[in-house]
This record gives structure tokens, C-alpha cells and sequence, in this order.
């Protein structure tokens, strides 16, 4: 993390995932809500999908995002409760190098005086991996508006200090991967 805050803003490139069985674009209040933050604070919003919650599914695109080298931040919305079909945590947990333990706790402690004790329910988590951070935010409006008005804004700020996420993530390493999966003589062709 970094340990001084900058005078500009230095805009990221944020990727959004809605993970929902009933929404479509026009339902997907959540997710313009944070298309909306993300423009409205400086940044460029350079994907945004929807997806069932299938762990597959989330987690192969998870995977594209975390190894692009355009990608600074993941934020995802929904699939993170204890609903039978809420598989978030599980579809990404296993492609973070580290867990950022703080921003579940802070979250459901800024939730609680808008929910209450159901705030326990949630397992909004985040973590990062490749340089990528990635926040899992519940799939609920009010919950995005929480998780980005009381941590993502200001985490993803340049100008926040005495720290925030951007001089880790614009050390992401530009890699070539065009050549990624090319035959090599004449092994792999069984």
C-alpha cells in the first residue's frame, strides 16, 4: 500500500461484475450505481458484465480480469450472501494472493446502522491478486452505495492518505500474451 497520498487524482481502470440469476442490464441497479461512482470520481470503467452465480463461470472471468494487464481494480456485486446459490466468496477466494481482512469488517460495521444485526450475513470480503484489487460487495443498491461511499472512494483515491490502493496497483506488470499457449517445437501436439 502506499504510503503518501498525491496532489492529482490518478485514474484506475475499474471492471465491474454483477452475479445474479434474475438480473439483466435494465434490473442491474447496483452495478449502475457503481458504473456511476467509478465515472463520476475520475476513473474509466473499462468492463462491466453480469453473470449467473455459477462459481465457473465468475471465476474464469475473474481470472481474465486479474491477469489483463489494463485491470487495477475488480469490483463485484452480489453473490455474497448465504443463499444455497450465493458462491462469490467461493468462486474468488482461491485466485487471491491476499485477503484484505479489513474491508469485510469495516464494511459490515458501516452496514450495521443501516441493516442492523443482519449485516452478519454478509461475507462482502475483498483481496488482491496479480496487482489486482478485487472488493465483493452483497448484490443490494444500498449496500454498493455503502461499500463505495464509506471505503472504495476513498481507498481508490490517489489523494487519500496516509494510504490507499493505487501505487499498488499501477505496479501491475506489463506481460505479452500474445505468445501465451504458442507450441513449442513439437511437444503438446499429443
Amino acid at each position: 500500500m502506499s504510503s503518501q497520498a498525491t496532489g492529482e487524482l490518478i485514474p484506475l481502470n475499474i471492471a465491474l461484475l454483477t452475479v445474479s440469476d434474475t438480473r439483466g442490464p435494465a434490473e442491474d441497479t447496483s452495478g449502475q450505481y457503481l458504473e456511476d461512482s467509478v465515472v463520476n470520481n475520475g476513473h474509466t470503467l473499462i468492463a462491466r458484465r453480469i453473470l449467473p452465480d455459477d462459481v465457473y463461470l465468475i471465476r474464469a472471468l475473474m481470472s481474465e480480469w486479474i491477469a489483463a494487464p489494463d485491470v487495477h481494480v475488480i469490483i463485484i456485486t452480489g453473490g455474497t450472501g448465504f443463499h444455497e446459490r450465493d458462491s462469490t466468496p467461493e468462486a474468488v477466494s482461491p485466485l487471491l494472493d491476499k485477503r484484505i481482512d479489513g474491508f469485510g469488517e469495516e464494511f459490515r460495521r458501516l452496514s450495521a446502522a443501516d441493516i442492523g444485526t443482519s449485516t452478519i450475513q454478509s461475507r462482502a470480503f475483498g483481496g488482491l491478486a496479480n496487482h489486482t484489487v478485487i472488493f465483493c460487495l452483497p448484490g443490494s443498491t444500498g449496500a454498493c452505495r455503502t461499500g463505495w461511499q464509506g471505503l472504495l472512494e476513498s481507498q481508490l483515491d490517489s489523494r487519500h492518505g496516509p494510504c490507499n490502493f493505487v501505487a499498488l496497483v499501477r505496479r501491475k506488470p506489463e506481460r505479452d500474451v500474445s505468445r501465451l499457449g504458442e507450441k513449442i517445437g513439437n511437444k503438446g501436439t499429443r
